[in-house]
């Protein structure tokens, strides 16, 4: 049996993040990630929009906001210092009509207050000097966001991870928790691991990975797929870097955009429709247990009762080439439907409550030897630096770490 100081459940950005952290705080903690994939980033981290995220959006004050803010900053430093692909090269969020410009001045008003000082209003002349191609009556220039290959980021943890003395075992699935008077029993597809504390960041499989060992998460959760679209390479030309729309702020997602990939490519995505399997990335793809869980939890069907038009609309650019169009060309007019060429797809977890309210701040919760990152919406991605530093404290606080050689 393998003994550590502490288990890390997830080989995404959070949990190598979480283990960086703690092995900064602590050099020869005897540390291991488990991850039940055979290449770190598989899920979230790896199928994201590849997007720097500013802190634009999010309340002020709240953990997301917070640690978008800075965990940007460090990831952009990390970044720089070990080559990983990226570029701040700033956004705009457009509004289409009149009607949004409201909401645009609320956002700029958010960003200052989230500290984002260098966050404008443009007028549609030097909106149109920023992205010619690009329709709409204003803007807001965000010159923190960019991009950054995030499976790249999540190689750099491990590897560094490992450098440290600590391992990672890939294509280790976490079968049972249990526990001891000396610490925790993990029972894994690769036998058993023993550990004296243990960090849970399972990303899709958080809430599962919460109920092991008899404990239970409060509020249930549900996925939903996101499909993007590259565009053709005659119609790259169209975007030079990143377009946004002005979100509806009451939708957890911020709708159709454009966003330049550290590959050279252009995508034009992501749309949100319900999944029948956590971790299914085809429209197809189904599993029973998965979709037991999601619509037998009450808050899922009044989630999708608040929003049904929405869910509908979402349906119909899923299975309707041409609907989807229609959406980006909010943004980007001059688009055809040829220029559209299906890519990849994601997977998103939302956490919401018996009512249907979506948890949108982060959730990191200590029980015991447990710590759970319970819930980690985006910003998650470009937060998880941050989030890492963050957990890393609480397990500070827990008597996590200063802990004597495994036996």
């Amino acid at each position: 049996m393998h003994a550590y100081d502490v288990a890390v459940i997830g080989g995404g950005l959070i949990g190598l993040a979480c283990a960086l952290r703690l092995l900064e705080r602590q050099p020869g903690l005897r540390l291991v990630v488990i991850e039940k994939e055979p290449r770190t980033a598989a899920h979230q981290s790896g199928r994201n929009s590849g997007v720097l995220h500013s802190g634009l959006y999010y309340r002020p004050d709240s953990l997301r906001a917070r640690n978008c803010v800075r965990g940007r900053e460090q990831l952009v430093a990390y970044a720089r210092r070990h080559g990983i692909p990226h570029d701040v090269c700033g956004k705009l969020v457009v509004a289409a009509t009149r009607q949004e410009l409201p909401e645009l001045q609320r956002l700029l008003s958010n960003g200052h207050r989230n500290g984002l000082s260098d966050v404008e209003m443009l007028d549609r002349a030097r909106m149109r000097e920023i992205e010619p191609h690009c329709a709409g009556v204003g803007a807001l220039w965000v010159p923190y966001a960019g991009i950054i290959d995030y499976a790249a980021a999540a190689a750099s943890f491990a590897e560094h991870v490992e450098a440290r003395g600590s391992h990672i075992r890939l294509g280790c699935r976490l079968l049972d928790i249990g526990e001891t008077g000396h610490g925790l029993h993990l029972s894994t597809s690769s036998g058993p691991i023993r550990a004296r504390h243990l960090i849970s960041c399972a990303g899709l499989q958080a809430d599962r990975v919460a109920r092991l060992g008899g404990r239970r998460a409060a509020g249930g959760m549900a996925t939903f797929r996101g499909d993007f679209f590259r565009l053709a390479p005659s119609a790259r030309h169209l975007v030079r870097n990143l377009i946004y729309p002005v979100p509806d702020p009451s939708m957890p997602f911020l709708g159709v955009h454009m966003t330049r990939t550290t590959h050279g490519q252009i995508e034009c995505g992501p749309n949100a429709v319900p999944t029948f399997k956590r971790e299914g990335y085809g429209r197809w793809d189904f599993n029973l247990r998965d979709t037991a869980e999601a619509f037998g939890y009450p808050g899922t069907w009044r989630l999708m009762r608040r929003h049904l038009a929405f869910g509908i609309d979402e349906y119909r650019r899923v299975i309707w080439k041409r609907a989807f169009l229609r959406r980006a060309r909010r943004l980007i007019p001059a688009l055809q439907v040829d220029d559209l060429i299906p890519a990849r797809a994601g997977v998103r977890a939302i956490a919401m409550d018996r009512g249907g309210t979506i948890l949108d701040d982060f959730r990191i919760l200590t029980r015991g030897r447990v710590i759970h990152v319970l819930n980690a919406p985006s910003p998650a991605a470009t937060a998880c630096l941050a989030i890492g530093e963050q957990v890393a404290e609480r397990a500070a606080e827990a008597g996590f770490l200063k802990l004597q050689a495994a036996g």
